[in-house]
């Protein structure tokens, strides 16, 4: 690895951290221009997602990372953030608990958590989403009673 390639990515990490990821999606395309390694992708995905609002493209990177190392818990946390920020919280959990199978992700737990635990549905039988469940947790919660 370059030293301009490995400055880009340290660049890079360090806006990512800083939730700067304008900059972070600059460092980062200009690093996926010189050697598109998946680590590179998934990262670059979540500041397109964030930054250009770009889903699809995004979700594509992130596939195309998981695909090259489907073993990397780090991908399924970036595509697990390109999905909250397209809005689309249920395939983000399903992601970041897959990544979590492979081995012990702090981020991933983190996200986990702060995304919260959901309560088991009012009538179990019935699919979560299904309006029965719905309409009892509004009715439940608002009484306080769950």
């Amino acid at each position: 690895m370059s030293d301009s390639l490995e400055a880009l990515l340290s660049k890079g990490d360090h806006a990512l951290k800083r939730g700067d990821t304008l900059v972070a999606m600059v460092q980062f395309e200009m690093a996926h221009a010189i050697d598109p390694k998946p680590a590179v992708k998934a990262k670059l995905a979540y500041c397109l997602a964030r930054e250009r609002k770009q889903y699809q493209q995004a979700m594509t990177l992130c596939r195309e990372a998981l695909e090259a190392e489907p073993d990397n818990p780090d991908h399924y946390y970036q595509l697990s953030r390109v999905y909250l920020v397209a809005g689309h919280k249920n395939k983000a959990i399903k992601s970041l608990r897959k990544g979590l199978k492979f081995r012990r992700h702090q981020p991933i737990i983190d996200e986990l958590n702060r995304l919260g635990y959901r309560r088991p549905p009012i009538f179990t039988a019935l699919p979560r989403d299904h309006v029965l469940n719905r309409a009892a947790g509004v009715l439940f919660a608002k009484l306080g009673s769950r």
